[in-house]
């Protein structure tokens, strides 16, 4: 089974409610009218209706519930609680009743932290900090969790390699440069994503431009280090590094460079040493073996919130869609 057909087919078994607030930008209702009529997740639309249902021509968004900041009867409820939480930090009451009312992330965070939508996804139309800023402000990371990173889902059509083609490439859409400690936490999390979303064992590799010990320079030493620590993080996980990409995903190349290794030439998650080699991985993947690539998907909050691509189509929404909802099953 396809690995998104996979994911839908899990959400629609015990599905959760997601909340969508870039309802001014027609993929985002484009996705909504998909989701509801696969019976993916329930919708909660961002806005007024009236103007939602009328730029939304076409599609059948009646089964959506809408949540207009202008009319709302919680809003008082969520400008209390948004009070609290922030006055530490200077937040006025009136802050927070302005973002809340101006700021559709804001209000959308807001309603998955009091449970009324169990996800958030966003980002077609914000740029990645500002989808996250109200994550960590409100929602925060979740227990046991230090670093909030990002990953994303690559599945290779007709690709022998990997979990039948499916990968995760981490971290591909938040962290810049991760020290040691950090890409280690980005493994582990990792590895436990891929579990979660795919229900096969994670085979990680810590990638590098040397594999064990061909090339001597202090990046790769960030990634030898990084694989002791993860390696003691969890210590069952198959997990090991460094490795070149080839080596680490394609069999023979694998054992030819390093042998009898049990993770070479059998990796289904890539850990990249700093954001750009990750986000330059992964836009290949896509672009140039035609792969799907759904996210970037974070991990470490303590709800599922998702940004997407600013390029996305409103089918990477659907599927975005369908992988925070099984996020948050796991939850």
């Amino acid at each position: 089974m396809r690995f998104l057909d996979s994911i839908k087919q899990r959400a629609k078994a015990d599905k959760k409610t997601i909340v969508l607030p870039e309802t001014f930008d027609r993929r985002t209702l484009d996705a909504a009218d998909a989701a509801l009529r696969e019976g993916i997740a329930e919708i909660i639309l961002i806005g007024s209706r009236d103007k939602i249902m009328a730029d939304a021509k076409g599609l059948d968004l009646s089964a959506a519930s809408f949540v207009d900041s202008s009319g709302y009867a919680g809003m008082d409820a969520l400008t209390d609680d948004l009070y609290e939480l922030r006055k530490a930090k200077g937040m006025t009451k009136d802050e927070a009743a302005a973002l809340l009312t101006g700021n559709p992330l804001y209000l959308g965070v807001m309603l998955v932290k009091k449970g009324t939508a169990d996800g958030m996804v966003a980002g077609a139309a914000n740029a990645t900090p500002d989808v996250l800023r109200p994550c960590l402000q409100i929602l925060k990371t979740a227990k046991g969790i230090k670093l909030v990173s990002a990953f994303f889902v690559i599945v290779v059509p007709d690709c022998e390699y990997g979990e039948n083609g499916v990968f995760i490439f981490a971290d591909s859409g938040l962290v810049q440069n991760p020290d040691p400690e950090e890409l280690a936490a980005i493994a582990v999390s990792s590895a436990s994503s891929f579990k979660q979303l795919t229900q096969a064992e994670p085979v990680v590799a810590m990638l590098s431009h040397s594999t064990v010990g061909s090339a001597k320079h202090a990046d790769v030493d960030k990634v030898i280090e990084a694989t002791r620590i993860a390696k003691e993080l969890a210590p069952d996980l198959k997990l090991d590094g460094e490795f070149q990409l080839d080596a680490a995903i394609v069999p023979s190349i694998g054992q030819k460079k390093a042998p009898g290794n049990s993770v070479a030439g059998k990796a289904n998650v890539l850990i990249f040493p700093d954001l750009d080699a990750g986000n330059i991985g992964y836009k290949l993947a896509e672009r140039l073996a035609k792969a799907e690539a759904y996210g970037p998907v974070t991990q470490g909050i303590a709800k599922p919130v998702n940004d997407l691509s600013r390029g996305c189509t409103f089918e990477d929404i659907v599927g975005v869609i369908g992988i925070t909802a099984v996020q948050s099953q796991g939850q």
